[in-house]
């Protein structure tokens, strides 16, 4: 196989190191090399990592509003870190293809209850269910990117 990253997208063996290129990455006018950019992605996505699992821990020490604060701006900034690898409007464009539409506004919507359960409601079990279906619709999001991984899940789990 030559070198370069699994299309998922288009279900094809390679993309070639020019797709790095292509479109609006973020921080273009930086013009940030590619292996630049894969440290951005991966700062972001570990960065948001840590502020999740602070917001978590402080979920049991009984401050879900500072866990909400957390865990969202955990799960938006390991988000935008996909805005150095294939950029914001990219990532927008994908996120809402039929396709995978569903997962991507349940997703969203459960972000945005987390913070309705933990600012208006005040609780910290409706979080955790909340964060669960969260969870669960950016796996179902996430599979959407592999060929045929949700019907072989769904296979798996007695739905298909």
């Amino acid at each position: 196989m030559a070198p370069g990253w699994v299309n998922l997208e288009a279900a094809t063996n390679v993309i070639p190191d020019s797709a790095f290129s292509e479109g609006e990455p973020a921080f273009k006018f930086l013009n940030l090399s590619k292996k630049t950019r894969i440290y951005g992605f991966l700062g972001c996505l570990l960065f948001g990592f840590v502020l999740s699992l602070v917001g978590a821990i402080l979920l049991f020490g009984g401050n879900v509003v500072v866990f909400a604060v957390f865990f969202g701006l955990g799960t938006l900034v390991s988000l935008l870190g996909t805005g150095f690898i294939i950029g914001f409007f990219n990532q927008l464009k994908l996120m809402f293809k039929p396709v995978r539409v569903v997962a991507t506004i349940i997703f969203l919507a459960s972000i945005g209850l987390v913070f309705v359960g933990a600012f208006v409601i005040g609780s910290d079990i409706l979080c955790l269910v909340l964060v669960f279906v969260q969870y669960l619709a950016y796996i179902w999001y996430t599979l959407s990117y592999i060929p045929y991984a949700r019907a072989a899940v769904s296979k798996a789990v007695g739905l298909g």
